[in-house]
């Protein structure tokens, strides 16, 4: 017992400044921590939702590169698509046309939106081309003469029967129409963000406004349905208000463990406050440091507090010990009885001197773990990233100075009868922390070692199979049956496209559509090629139009339909197609293929991006990564002119790519580049802080180890469970190791005290059972309580995560509990006779 009081009574010079410095002026120490929390509660009062379309993409990918050179033109992924379908399923009414054109023009009204890029029935960018005796003839699909919304106009049959030929001849059956006739669609484009004018959409402002659409023209004949980014955020972020109500049950259900655990409502309070306090710093630093909080990030502040709760139950275990038996909490109950505690202030200082390293060791890896994740080029990953890094620092604060500071003037009523309470937790378990005592034996810790290393190897190749990105069909984020994401299934199953859409965008020299038949033949081979890969709804491209123009050309004959060679003719066929058309630029040197997709899953992402390599690869198409064709032809021609030479190029550039799913593309290659290296730097991370405090590389490894092996399980049941990775869930994999090292580093610091006593590895472990232990015990119950909660969540992120933090406090506390002794007993003390 002498090596133990040797260690509190003789702390080293940094323990005795800390400690002077912070118990010496306590009151100052607590003027502090109130002043800076009214200002951080006031500047967290200040705190908007802020969410973005651009803060969720890699703007230096080579997909994003050809998505921000081609913005203005053909517009970004920014699309809504809102789907009006008649439930008689014909929508050859005058009901039915007047709402249609009616929300065309609510459209116009809706905040940001461009009206430029609105296209549906009524629009005058949506015109039909047919063969007539004379040539050509077209117009709108809406005939001049048919205004539903003029009174008394009545239609008749007759009108009704030349829309629905406009709207076949016009070739959007699938597109803007339902190819069943049963609705119609208007597809709608906001104003790209940033910019010279540096434009910030308001995205809860805009589904807001889109929603009042729906309310508005909805009714016991039509329904409205609405996909797309700036209502799928609206939505996120309706449902992420009930994560206020969750954060209040977690509150609730944290609290009532604590009680339970320490039988006083002073610790369960200062437990619970000082948490929150850590909590509204850092949704205060949010704001002091510029950022709003993303419907994507707002299960942060949840890990801020499940860490900072970690923590404080460590500190308040460490101060019961203290105050009730003098910090000496090994042995008989008779010698637990016999033993006096010490009053508050000497108690509080106590569990601070003896939780001061191993406590700020767990929350700078803590700390480090998040900031990993920086090497993701992503603005939301960077702002996640800082608020986590924030919180946790801050947590070093609340936990580790505050809390000690407050139980220092706390006075336990009934103090002889929660020591009693205590004693009973010491000893209840006694027989159940006997038997796991001998898993730190030489043939049990083998046995256990060699367990660890088969569930790793499983878990490794079943967790192998995890999504990068979206594992299943529509929002990942909202449950199958949210409206938003019934609205995409009707959309996909009433139409040929939705909003999952992929453009590759083809270069060549200005003028190509008009000269180079090699060019429009390549493109629409390429066309051909991605309409045969499974996920591929429909392809719209420039040659195919046409193709459509060079059979009109002559008397429609099928056998036309095809790309003249000749360029006069092939000037013919291309020079009716304007720029509002989005099949060519000014000058026709850029051409999308537009291609729709059945859904944005992971698989089928893959599959389209790997058939469109495979396409360059084998048609030698150039490809110059992120430079640009156009720009280089342009060079090229302009040298040519000084030198007084003619030029042209048949060079084609297949560039990847635009569209929602080219962004969905960049950010899992993004994610997949990452995912090994930011698990390697948070393992890095652990083990240097671990060996800078205990000084010995082989038990910073015993505290590692399981960690990788809980991180290779959270894998396989993020498989099992259909939870894809990327952006949101990294936090996730990030918080497992960072609760993870808080256990494993609290039960090595009380093996490591025990030891240093001259008690075996195996005694050591015993009384690491009955006083952390117990602890952690209880934090892991606590945080697995409150976070399984969150399965009757209106948001299914916050279910899955839900389930996936509980899963991972609870194995982390059992591979802490389990494996990290049984990696002690041969990495550290392999042949110490066992006790």
């Amino acid at each position: 017992m002498a090596g133990s009081i040797k260690a509190v009574d003789n702390p080293s010079a940094f323990h005795r400044f800390a400690e002077r410095l912070i118990f010496g002026n306590r009151m100052v120490v607590l003027a502090l921590f109130a002043l800076v929390t009214v200002a951080m509660g006031w500047f967290a009062s200040q705190l908007r939702v802020d969410a973005g379309f651009k803060k969720q993409i890699p703007l230096a990918h080579e997909y994003m590169q050809t998505f921000l050179d081609y913005e203005k033109e053909f517009g970004g992924a920014n699309r809504i698509l809102i789907a009006v379908m008649d439930k008689n399923g014909d929508i050859f009414n005058l009901p039915f046309m007047q709402t249609m054109e009616k929300i065309t023009q609510d459209v116009k009204g809706v905040e940001n939106v461009d009206e430029a890029r609105i296209r549906s029935i009524f629009t005058p960018n949506v015109r039909f081309v047919e063969v007539v005796e004379d040539g050509f003839a077209g117009g709108n699909v809406i005939p001049q003469d048919f205004t539903p919304n003029l009174e008394n106009f009545q239609p008749s049959q007759d009108q009704f029967a030349t829309i629905r030929a406009n709207i076949e001849k016009a070739n959007i059956v699938g597109r803007l129409v339902a190819r069943d006739f049963s609705g119609a669609m208007v597809w709608a484009e906001l104003v790209p963000e940033g910019g010279a004018g540096q434009i910030k959409l308001d995205y809860q402002k805009v589904a807001a406004q889109l929603e009042a659409i729906r309310a508005k023209y909805e009714n016991e004949t039509t329904s409205v349905h609405i996909i797309g980014f700036a209502k799928m955020v609206g939505d996120i972020s309706d449902g992420a208000r009930s994560v206020i109500l969750f954060f209040f049950v977690t509150i609730a259900f944290t609290w009532i463990l604590l009680f339970l655990y320490s039988s006083s409502v002073k610790l369960a309070t200062l437990t619970v406050l000082c948490a929150l306090i850590a909590v509204l710093w850092m949704l205060g630093a949010l704001r002091l440091l510029g950022f709003g909080i993303d419907p994507m990030n707002m299960l942060t502040p949840f890990l801020i507090f499940a860490i900072a709760v970690s923590h404080g139950e460590q500190m308040i275990n460490r101060f019961r010990g203290e105050i009730f038996f003098g910090g000496l909490e090994e042995g008989t109950v008779e010698e637990l009885r016999s033993r006096k505690g010490v009053d508050a202030e000497t108690a509080a200082r106590l569990a601070f001197r003896m939780l001061l390293v191993p406590g700020s060791v767990a929350l700078i890896a803590g700390c480090i773990g998040f900031a990993t994740i920086l090497i993701i080029p992503i603005q939301i990953i960077f702002e996640l990233a800082i608020t986590a890094t924030v919180g946790v620092a801050i947590t070093i604060l609340t936990d580790l100075v505050l809390l000690p500071v407050l139980l220092s003037y706390c006075k336990l009523r009934n103090l002889m009868g929660k020591r009693e309470y205590r004693l009973r937790q010491l000893t209840q378990f006694d027989k159940i922390w006997a038997l796991l005592a001998k898993f730190a034996r030489p043939i049990p810790a083998a046995v256990i070692i060699l367990a660890g290393v088969g569930i790793w190897f499983v878990a490794k190749q079943y967790g192998s199979h995890v999504m990068i990105g979206d594992a299943e069909k529509g929002v990942a984020e909202l449950r199958p049956q949210a409206r938003y994401n019934q609205d995409a299934v009707l959309i996909s199953e009433k139409f040929s496209l939705g909003v999952d859409m992929l453009n590759v965008i083809a270069e060549a020299q200005p003028s190509a559509c008009t000269t180079s038949y090699p060019v429009m033949e390549t493109i629409d081979r390429f066309a051909w090629s991605m309409r045969n890969v499974e996920g591929v709804e429909q392809v719209m491209t420039l040659p195919m139009a046409a193709k459509i123009v060079n059979a009109g050309w002559n008397e429609g004959n099928l056998r036309w339909r095809a790309l003249p060679r000749d360029p006069d003719t092939l000037r013919v066929a291309t020079q009716g197609f304007e720029t509002d058309s989005g099949l060519l630029n000014n000058d026709c040197s850029a051409m999308p293929v537009m291609m729709f997709l059945s859904d944005h899953r992971a698989t089928t992402i893959d599959r389209v991006v790997a058939a469109v390599k495979e396409f360059r690869e084998k048609n030698g198409v150039w490809s110059g990564g992120n430079v640009n064709l156009v720009n280089e032809l342009s060079a090229q021609a302009k040298l040519a002119q000084e030198n007084g030479k003619e030029f042209h190029s048949d060079a084609l550039n297949l560039r990847l790519a635009t569209g929602n799913v080219g962004v969905l593309a960049a950010i899992n290659d993004k994610v997949r580049e990452v995912d090994a290296v930011m698990l390697y730097l948070l393992y890095g991370a652990v083990f240097v802080m671990c060996l800078l405090s205990f000084r010995n590389p082989l038990a910073a490894l015993c505290i590692v180890l399981p960690l990788v092996l809980v991180t290779e399980l959270g894998h396989a049941l993020m498989v099992k469970l259909d939870i894809g990775l990327k952006v949101n869930t990294l936090t996730v994999v990030a918080l497992g190791v960072g609760i993870g090292v808080d256990y494993a580093i609290y039960i090595f610091a009380r093996m490591r005290e025990s030891m240093q006593m001259g008690n075996s590895l195996t005694q050591a472990y015993f009384g690491a059972l009955k006083t952390t232990g117990i602890a952690i015990f209880y934090t892991a119950l606590t945080l697995a309580v409150g976070v399984a909660m969150w399965i009757f969540s209106e948001l299914k992120f916050q279910a899955d995560m839900g389930l996936m933090l509980t899963f991972m406090f609870v194995v982390n506390m059992f591979a802490a509990l389990i494996f990290l002794p049984a990696l002690c007993r041969w990495l550290l003390r392999p042949f110490e006779k066992s006790a």
